[in-house]
């Protein structure tokens, strides 16, 4: 049976990742910050799904806490990096909340999984990204820029492992809309996907070892068109 831990897992596409996991199979270790959401997973899945309390902005505490649930699960295969915040037109605070979480805390869990993932000498991590990664946007640009910085970043990991020979994967899954709180209070938008269906196209990217997804596979053509599209044409948007 494999295992998997998914950093991120009290809400969304983390929550939909971890019932998906365990329902395919896995044993997977779940971790949040909200304790109580965290009972709830465990209690649907009491064979399945280990929880433990866990705040990457916290990057004192965050490294040992993920190095501990690996030695209680007996070891991973697969390692999700999902905590994210996004606050549109946000303070300074909101800022300094973005950076935190989607930037140093990603940092800090992907460094303690990759010198795992190194000792053991195999493994996958998968780091949730964004569309938001392709081009900044008036409303949050930092929040697209912290998104950017996690792609280059997986793809520099991804070329350290290369020099290794080592069979570790590292994949940046990039969602486009999903139907989640954090696009809750916007209108207008199209292609939004069910976490639940995320889910899925998440677990096949894994088991593909892609390097990089876009989901759901549709938003490939966003991508396309956000990449091309000239500024002056971009900026009307």
């Amino acid at each position: 049976m494999p295992n998997a831990i998914v950093i991120g897992a009290t809400s969304g596409i983390g929550r939909a990742l971890a019932v998906e996991l365990a329902r395919q199979g896995y044993k997977v270790g779940a971790t949040g910050r909200r304790v109580e959401r965290l009972n709830q997973l465990e209690n649907e899945f009491p064979d399945r799904i280990l929880t433990r309390p866990m705040d990457v902005r916290d990057v004192a505490a965050a490294p040992d806490a993920l190095r501990e649930l690996i030695v209680e699960m007996h070891g991973v295969d697969v390692i999700v990096i999902n905590a994210g915040v996004l606050f549109r037109d946000a303070d300074w605070g909101g800022i300094e909340a973005m950076i935190d979480t989607n930037v140093t805390g990603f940092v800090a869990t992907a460094e303690a999984a990759m010198g795992y993932f190194l000792d053991r000498r195999s493994g996958h991590l998968v780091g949730i990204s964004s569309i938001a990664a392709i081009r900044g946007a008036k409303g949050s640009p930092v929040y697209n820029a912290s998104k950017a910085f996690e792609c280059t970043y997986m793809d520099g990991l991804r070329h350290r492992i290369a020099k290794t020979k080592l069979p570790i994967h590292v994949t940046d899954i990039r969602p486009g809309f999903v139907d989640t709180k954090m696009i809750a209070d916007r209108g207008g938008l199209f292609w939004v996907a069910s976490p639940e269906k995320v889910a899925r196209q998440i677990i096949d990217a894994i088991h593909k070892k892609k390097k990089r997804t876009y989901i759901t596979k549709r938003w490939h053509a966003i991508a396309w068109l956000a990449k091309t599209v000239p500024d002056w044409i971009y900026h009307k948007w």
